[in-house]
């Protein structure tokens, strides 16, 4: 019944359910600040729309309140429409993204040309290939293509240029990830992705189910993919595929952004922890050359420290 109806039956509309939506709305818009501030930390990270959603959902179901050890992907607690309403009403948000620009067609997808003529005459040792485009360009907006010294383009970019294909095969055991969502398109990335690169090595780095289980990602819920489950690999587990059959999904949004971060460049860099002997040792000063610190006296003040031959220059990326 309407509520022009009803007053003309004598009725009123019930005066509680407008207030109660003002104060689920205050709330919501005082669990944004503090999923801006989340979402940013540490060190003004760069983030996007749906980002700060499950940031949101997070601030108002931690995930502490499901055991670690207990698998499980919950439903949102709050609808995308009541977030971008709230988001609205909070105004310009710093380190937020903008709108994703329209995909560029297949016709004018050309890599600019260097200043140096031979700089695709090198090899091309890592490359990070994302389903999502905006999970792309976020990490191209936080530097993660020259920290990890790999370049990062969105599946909608294949096929790749020539180019590129060429200084992969100039490198030895040269890598592609790939980052997709839990889900069956985002599985089958991967095989799409070594069918477009034959011979170079293509691997997958999630997510896949229980990836998203074991971290307790929303998921959402899409129309059954039917017939499609044939083309998963066979690393799927059996419960992976009744989940994926009943049409869940988890996006790699769903991450936090700094863990985000710090899981593409632990995996692309191929990063160790060190352990330091005796052999460690020998290795390092047969590797030294002739860009050595200085090594002096015990008692001189000019020595560096306990590791005076360790040399002055050295990238840590490259170990």
């Amino acid at each position: 019944m309407s509520a022009n109806s009803a007053s003309r039956h004598g009725d009123s509309p019930p005066a509680g359910r407008g207030a109660a939506a003002r104060l689920l709305d205050r709330a919501l818009d005082r669990t944004l600040v503090t999923a801006v501030a989340r979402a940013g930390t540490p060190g003004r990270i760069r983030f996007t729309e749906r980002q700060l959603y499950f940031e949101t959902c997070r601030v108002l179901r931690p995930p502490r309140a499901v055991p670690r050890g207990i698998p499980v992907t919950p439903a949102p607690p709050v609808r995308y429409e009541r977030f971008a309403a709230a988001l609205i009403r909070h105004g310009p948000v710093a380190g937020l993204l903008g709108p994703l620009p329209g995909p560029v067609p297949l016709e004018r997808r050309t890599l600019r040309e260097p200043r140096e003529a031979d700089l695709y005459d090198y090899g091309l040792p890592r490359m990070l290939i994302c389903q999502s485009r905006a999970v792309a360009r976020m990490l191209l907006a936080n530097d993660v293509h020259l920290e990890a010294a790999c370049p990062v383009f969105a599946a909608d970019r294949l096929p790749l240029d020539p180019r590129l294909v060429a200084g992969l095969g100039k490198v030895e055991g040269a890598t592609v990830h790939v980052l997709h969502d839990a889900s069956v398109s985002g599985i089958a990335l991967t095989a799409r992705v070594r069918g477009e690169l034959p011979g170079v090595r293509v691997v997958s780095m999630g997510l896949v189910p229980r990836h998203a289980a074991a971290l307790h990602l929303i998921s959402g819920r899409a129309p059954g993919p039917g017939a499609a489950l044939d083309i998963l690999p066979a690393g799927i587990e059996p419960r992976e595929r009744d989940w994926l059959a009943g049409g869940r999904f988890a996006e790699v949004e769903a991450v936090a952004p700094a863990r985000l971060l710090r899981t593409v460049l632990r995996v692309v860099r191929g990063t160790r922890t060190p352990s330091h002997s005796l052999w460690s040792g020998l290795r390092e000063l047969r590797t030294t050359g002739f860009l050595t610190w200085p090594v002096t006296n015990p008692g001189d003040p000019t020595t560096r420290g306990s590791r005076g031959d360790e040399p002055a220059t050295r990238n840590p990326v490259q170990r």
